[in-house]
């Protein structure tokens, strides 16, 4: 009995099933998104979709095109146009992310407002991995939401979507803009899509 509250809907288990997987170049880059982003020295749980997210903006329901970023030149109409093309090409379906998280705080997969799977447990990373902590800040992070992840044909940039929908109703959607250099992939640029406030509708581009 107890088990059953933590299973997702077999709707949910279904769709996940039948979806593809989330390839393992996906994963270093969504750590990544992890560690600058939204950890802190505080954090015990991350609760994370189980399916990736094809809709970047809470309010707008389409799937990503490149005249929607045109419109809305993002990073100042600065993205090179093959990592636009992949981006889209490989977020028009849902795929579904498995235990290969590795930015050293348990995880716990859910589906939709669905249950969540049992915690997973990863190995810590170094403190200095870990963004600059805010007082209060919570130690359960829930939750996030992530796309695929675009490269350009060098392979030396990449591009991502994160969400941040929280179960208050407060939140806030990202693109992050990833290069490397000597190797080394780093954190290059980050757009604000969207920003959610306590009893406020969902805004716009900040």
């Amino acid at each position: 009995m107890t088990l059953a509250l933590f299973q997702p809907a077999p709707a949910a288990v279904s769709i996940a099933a039948m979806a593809e997987p989330v390839p393992a170049e996906d994963y270093p880059f969504y750590d990544l998104a992890v560690a600058d982003k939204f950890l802190t020295s505080y954090t015990q749980l991350v609760v994370i979709e189980r399916m990736t997210e094809t809709h970047l903006h809470p309010e707008e329901p389409q799937l990503p095109t490149i005249a929607w970023f045109a419109e809305r030149a993002c990073f100042d109409g600065r993205l090179p146009q093959d990592l636009l093309r992949d981006f889209v090409t490989k977020n028009q379906r849902a795929s579904r992310l498995d235990r290969r998280f590795g930015f050293g705080v348990r995880y716990r997969f859910v589906s939709g407002e669905g249950g969540g799977d049992a915690e997973t447990s990863v190995p810590a990373i170094p403190a200095a991995w870990f963004v600059q902590q805010e007082g209060g800040a919570p130690d359960i992070i829930d939750r996030l939401a992530f796309s695929r992840v675009g490269l350009n044909l060098r392979a030396d940039q990449a591009l991502l979507y994160v969400a941040n929908p929280r179960p208050d109703g407060t939140g806030a959607g990202f693109l992050l803009w990833f290069v490397r250099q000597q190797k080394v992939w780093s954190l290059h640029d980050t757009e604000v899509l969207w920003v959610s406030r306590p009893d406020q509708a969902s805004s716009g581009r900040r």
